[in-house]
């Protein structure tokens, strides 16, 4: 992923997003913008995105985490196009990723997801396992 494919990237995170079963509402344009950008100026940001058709139809988009074990990559965002959803693309594109990230020296994916969501059941069909004594806490300020 680079800063010319933002636009097409953020028109791909809304379009999907703003969908069930997520139903996504957003202020503005500007608020996914702002997001992308910042998450793009990280010194640690990993994005990649898969192009079908010279269309860009997958985001995958985080950072590199150092870990006791080496540097892994936090999936942030996960994102196939609405319409190539459930029909594999998803789990060519995750498989593609594993190997750049590994081929890069990254020995490790994590990411959250909710268990209500269909992400739950893909990544588990990909080999992606739950750590059941984590859990994410939040907190407003």
């Amino acid at each position: 992923m680079n800063k010319n494919m933002l636009d097409e990237c953020i028109d791909l995170f809304m379009d999907t997003f703003s969908k069930e079963p997520w139903n996504d509402e957003y202020e503005s344009r500007n608020q996914v913008e702002t997001f992308f950008k910042n998450s793009f100026e990280n010194n640690y940001f990993l994005g990649y995105v898969l192009i079908i058709d010279e269309k860009i139809k997958g985001i995958s988009m985080g950072f590199k985490k150092a870990w006791l074990k080496g540097m892994e990559y936090y999936i942030d965002t996960f994102c196939i196009d609405y319409d190539l959803q459930g029909k594999g693309w998803g789990s060519l594109f995750i498989k593609q990723v594993e190997e750049t990230i590994s081929k890069d020296g990254l020995n490790a994916i994590i990411l959250n997801t909710s268990i209500d969501y269909p992400a739950f059941d893909f990544y588990n069909k990909n080999s992606y396992k739950c750590i059941d004594d984590l859990r994410i806490l939040a907190k407003d300020l």
